[in-house]
């Protein structure tokens, strides 16, 4: 199991025209093949701050998931919105225990 953990930032006053596009990356992702989880979350306390989390079956299918069109079009999107302070990281891990 591979887990993805990151935030990036959007300006605050560009949260409104970032929400439908983010949106719109989330349920091509969720649609892919090996995703378990794909979610994009604002921070309550730190207006555009977006924290990150994904879960995928394999490392494989998250490389494939970097290649498709939908994250291709994301891409130039988020660099449109001015994007910045992107910090991702990918871990790999064992199915988890419930706590």
């Amino acid at each position: 199991m591979i887990i993805v953990v990151g935030q990036f930032r959007i300006p605050a006053e560009r949260m409104d025209e970032a929400r439908p596009l983010m949106a719109k990356v989330m349920l091509a992702t969720r649609a892919e093949a090996g995703c378990i989880e794909y979610n994009y979350a604002e921070d309550v306390l730190d207006p555009g701050l977006i924290r990150v989390s994904e879960v995928w079956e394999s490392r494989a299918q998250l490389g494939a998931h970097l290649k498709t069109e939908h994250m291709a079009v994301w891409g130039e999107e988020r660099t449109a919105l001015g994007l910045s302070g992107r910090a991702i990281t990918v871990y790999e891990a064992d199915s988890g225990t419930a706590i």
